[in-house]
């Protein structure tokens, strides 16, 4: 199977992609599909499931015209419009966020609503919970940029020598491996329930070739914040694991903070936290921490190779996708939010959907829209978004959040620098780096 490189690493096609999927090749070639129905080119009767049309097939199928009505009665395709509002509203708030967006719904609704007195009630609980969604949306958007300017993630410590200890260090805020395990998933867990579907979709429009429109960026990047901000907040956590390993000044307690953050990784592995697991490894992969071979020396690592072992990437990540696939079925038969938890390594989701939206063409050669791609895609997107309505079964400790959240950290010339002064350079190229960073 071809692999596609990125960052470094091996990516074959994601799992969970079918083999059957109508890929477009260059030069294919694939005939009409005829089907029942007024328009050609779909399956959109009672035969089987969609696997492609024109976009002109599917609107002439949907919208009524003075030569064609889908159902006779109003009665009879009010509920379809109910159902279809309800999970529009539902799974794409944002859509809303525009006034005008908002006044076509309303106009659906006023032309409906008089059909059936029960109708009004349902359709006035939609746009309560639309409210509701909006209102929590912004509320997210807020604690975002309210986090980002207290948080140090964005101010990066950088010295010219060692500094004296710029922070309590997290030993001092929790000594207790399962405790710290448990905050981090909360931390997790509030970002993923702010993360929706249209921040996928966002990540990677782009303009269709067969289309004449041109997507609208000037608004995308507040559309993907809640998807960037879990990006950044993985990155901050690597450098927070990196930063309490490089600054203490005796190697002992160096030692000692890397065998706790081992426990921290394998309690977030139990708990299905796959996410901070990967940053927790990541954080002391860093080559500051890495390089630091007298202290490792002092460690206890076996558990760690173990952990390293699970989430190594080789053969597309193969042994973390098989205990993930566990953590999954775990969370299908739970009986308790405890074992529902599951929290993906998001970076590998992310580019697991971006190749399959890039392996696949939007469009058949003949014309047609892909079902079959969008299908595949709405079942990894569905996927996470089962795993993002968990809640978080551990209590809050709101030192030990405020602590992950505004902690310095240092730059990376701050890790390397400390590192230099706690392990002296080994060679000519660190000796090198370590003069020009002083």
């Amino acid at each position: 199977m071809p692999q596609t490189a990125c960052s470094g690493t091996m990516f074959t096609t994601p799992s969970g992609f079918s083999p059957h999927l109508a890929c477009a090749e260059p030069g294919e070639e694939e005939a009409p599909q005829e089907g029942p129905g007024p328009g050609p080119g779909a399956c959109l009767s009672d035969g089987p499931p969609i696997t492609s049309a024109s976009l002109d097939t599917l609107i002439q199928n949907l919208v009524p015209t003075a030569d064609y009505y889908p159902e006779a009665k109003v009665r009879k395709f009010g509920p379809k419009i109910l159902q279809l509002l309800t999970e529009w509203t539902e799974t794409f708030p944002s859509d809303f966020r525009d006034e005008k967006m908002v006044g076509h719904l309303k106009d659906i609704i006023h032309r409906i609503a008089p059909c059936d007195e029960a109708y009004w009630k349902t359709l006035n609980q939609v746009l309560q919970k639309l409210s509701q969604r909006l209102s929590l949306m912004s509320q997210g958007e807020e604690s975002i940029v309210k986090v980002s300017l207290n948080a140090s993630s964005d101010k990066l410590v950088a010295f010219k020598t060692k500094p004296p200890p710029i922070q309590k260090d997290i030993l001092s805020i929790c000594n207790d491996p399962y405790t710290l395990a448990q905050q981090l998933t909360h931390v997790e867990l509030e970002h993923l329930s702010r993360i929706g579907p249209e921040e996928f979709v966002q990540a990677f429009v782009q303009k269709d070739p067969l289309d004449g429109t041109q997507p609208c960026f000037s608004d995308q990047k507040k559309k993907t914040s809640n998807l960037e901000a879990y990006v950044r907040w993985f990155n901050r956590l690597c450098y927070l694991v990196a930063t309490e390993i490089c600054m203490p000044a005796k190697k002992k307690q160096r030692a000692q903070v890397i065998e706790f953050f081992i426990d921290v990784a394998r309690e977030c592995f139990n708990i299905g936290n796959f996410n901070s697991l990967m940053a927790i490894i990541s954080g002391m992969n860093m080559s500051p921490v890495s390089r630091l071979k007298k202290t490792w020396s002092k460690a206890k690592t076996a558990k760690f190779f173990i952990l390293e072992h699970q989430m190594d990437p080789t053969g597309n990540f193969y042994n973390y996708r098989t205990a993930l696939r566990g953590a999954a079925h775990r969370s299908q038969t739970a009986n308790s939010n405890r074992e529902r938890i599951v929290i993906p390594f998001f970076s590998l989701l992310i580019k697991d959907i971006y190749f399959l939206n890039e392996g696949c063409a939007n469009r058949l050669p003949n014309g047609h829209v892909n079902f079959e791609k969008f299908v595949e895609l709405a079942r990894q997107v569905g996927e996470f978004m089962t795993w993002k309505q968990v809640e978080c079964p551990f209590e809050e400790d709101r030192a030990i959040l405020h602590y992950l959240h505004t902690a310095p950290i240092f730059s990376e010339d701050g890790l390397y620098l400390a590192s230099y002064e706690s392990e002296s350079p080994e060679n000519q190229v660190e000796k090198d780096r370590w003069k020009a960073l002083r």
